[in-house]
């Protein structure tokens, strides 16, 4: 099974005083590999990747790689929405030693499936690093369509998709147009255990901050085919997932951790803030009748 089909957590970037808190963050990785994540994504959307400097980037990575030990899989987000600049953070990539780029749908300028086609092409062929495309229309306004990514996947380094729209027939599509090694990652929490059923591979989540026991066993369930226990798993957590994308990704997350007692402040860089005060409570009372507060 490639190493890329599992539990990958997209993580957060914890901030204190406007600085990366590194010592909160080792702490969350440790709560993450005891919990048997499966690999991480490092500069993704969850981490705030629009307000971190190149500088924090590779400190962030290699704290994570160093604390890891090479024990999983690191995918490092490089996309943007210019071409030339993605393919310069792709090199960098490889040169800190991602297993792979996970490289997002060029938000704003709202290319044609064309140019998308030749603007991840272009970035897989300037360097030897796995790419795993990312669909995420609801933050890129774009959306790559099923046979565009037909067409990427026999693109040489292009291994795999992080598909987060929840829209499960373009999942089946994508799976009907590729073939069994292109790796299909879920990029929403909510519906993941219908994902699954579907043939797809894993899941790269922001819930399994908070659960990611959870996740590991609504996979491990499906794997053996028993999708009617990780459906029924997913269930009994989907009142806090939904929680968890209250507000905008990552701000509930951060505030979950927070209470959790995992990250010592709850502080985002603007334009995002923290949560709400109602929000938080709506959160606090579904975590404390999990038995997780």
């Amino acid at each position: 099974m490639s190493k890329f089909k599992g539990v990958f957590t997209a993580l957060i970037t914890p901030f204190k005083n406007q600085k990366v808190d590194f010592i909160s963050l080792e702490k969350l990785v440790k709560q993450q590999l005891t919990g048997k994540i499966e690999g991480f994504v490092v500069n993704g959307t969850t981490a705030e990747s629009p307000n971190l400097g190149d500088d924090e980037v590779a400190e962030i990575f290699k704290k994570v790689k160093n604390w890891t030990m090479g024990n999983v899989p690191l995918i490092l987000g490089t996309g943007s929405n210019s071409t030339e600049k993605t393919i310069q953070n792709t090199r960098y990539a490889k040169e800190l030693g991602a297993d792979a780029a996970l490289v997002v749908v060029p938000y704003y300028n709202k290319p044609p499936q064309h140019g998308l086609y030749l603007h991840f092409k272009a970035v897989a062929e300037s360097c030897d690093i796995p790419v795993i495309l990312y669909n995420v229309p609801g933050r890129t306004i774009t959306s790559l369509d099923p046979e565009t990514v037909s067409r990427l996947a026999t693109v040489k380094n292009i291994i795999g998709i992080k598909e987060a729209t929840g829209n499960i027939e373009i999942e089946r599509k994508i799976i009907e147009k590729t073939d069994k090694n292109f790796v299909l990652l879920s990029g929403d929490d909510g519906t993941y255990a219908e994902f699954l059923k579907n043939q797809g591979h894993g899941v790269i989540s922001v819930a399994t901050h908070v659960i990611p026991d959870v996740f590991v066993n609504i996979t491990n369930a499906a794997r053996k085919g028993q999708h009617d226990e990780a459906e029924a798993l997913l269930k009994k957590y989907r009142a806090l997932i939904d929680l968890l994308f209250i507000e905008a990704n990552p701000i509930p997350v951060k505030r979950a951790l927070q209470l959790m007692g995992i990250i010592e402040s709850a502080e985002l860089r603007l334009p995002l803030v923290e949560m709400s005060a109602e929000a938080t409570e709506k959160l606090k009372t579904e975590m404390k009748s999990l038995g997780m507060l």
